[in-house]
């Protein structure tokens, strides 16, 4: 039986969703990256909405709100792979280091995509 989870902070998704916002906020503060102030700040909101909506969904108790913020939480992530592309593309970023923020962010959507179907499970049983 899986252990119960009492509080966001114990999910893997918002620990690793933690994780990727600072490097986001750390890469946008550097060079040409930290004067964009479009793209940094959305990339930067992206990356928050991740953890933020996981983190809100869970609190509000129910299985079908937490699914539908799961579902938020993993079309920011998408938003934020996005944003990479362009920042990778104006050269805000290196190679290598797009690289790791995108295999993050895939790893992020990965687990809460994994999540949101157990919680689609939950919730379609409780009907």
């Amino acid at each position: 039986m899986a252990k119960k989870i009492g509080r966001f902070e114990d999910f893997i998704a918002w620990q690793k969703a933690r994780k990727l916002t600072s490097e986001i906020y750390k890469v946008t503060n550097r060079g040409l990256f930290s004067r964009d102030f479009g793209l940094k700040d959305q990339i930067r909101r992206a990356a928050v909405s991740s953890m933020s909506n996981l983190a809100e969904g869970f609190e509000r108790g129910r299985p079908g709100e937490f699914h539908q913020f799961l579902s938020i939480a993993k079309g920011s992530c998408a938003e934020l792979r996005t944003q990479l592309y362009v920042a990778l593309d104006v050269g805000y970023l290196e190679p290598p280091q797009f690289e790791d923020l995108m295999n993050q962010a895939t790893e992020v959507g990965q687990i809460l995509g994994g999540l949101r179907v157990s919680v689609e499970k939950r919730r379609d049983a409780n009907i």
